[in-house]
């Protein structure tokens, strides 16, 4: 897995690449929590990955807690068809803000 943090309009986004898994997982809950900690609405770009697995996932949820816990958005974008089936399997795609596109998000922001 890679990742890079873009920020824009004051919104912090996580491109996540390849695979999310045991390895790599701590990296992307660190910078996805770091973002959230800085008190950034944060959105996570799961378009390039290309599997995830459970820890991968938990990384997510615990972010998304946090964003809850500390009155911040959070939400995913562009996600990619492996990463979906696995939000699908576990019913996270009715949980998650999901979002097709940056754009998309800030339309609906406002």
């Amino acid at each position: 897995m890679t990742y890079e943090v873009q920020e824009d309009r004051g919104l912090a986004v996580v491109l996540l690449k390849g695979d999310v898994d045991l390895s790599c997982s701590p990296d992307a809950r660190k910078t996805i929590l770091d973002c959230l900690n800085s008190s950034k609405n944060t959105l996570v770009s799961l378009s390039d990955v290309s599997y995830i697995d459970s820890s991968g996932i938990a990384s997510l949820v615990e972010g998304y807690q946090l964003a809850k816990k500390e009155n911040l958005e959070f939400g995913l974008v562009g996600v990619s068809e492996p990463a979906m089936n696995v939000l699908e399997l576990a019913r996270l795609d009715k949980v998650f803000p999901i979002y097709g596109s940056l754009e998309e998000f800030l339309e609906q922001d406002g």
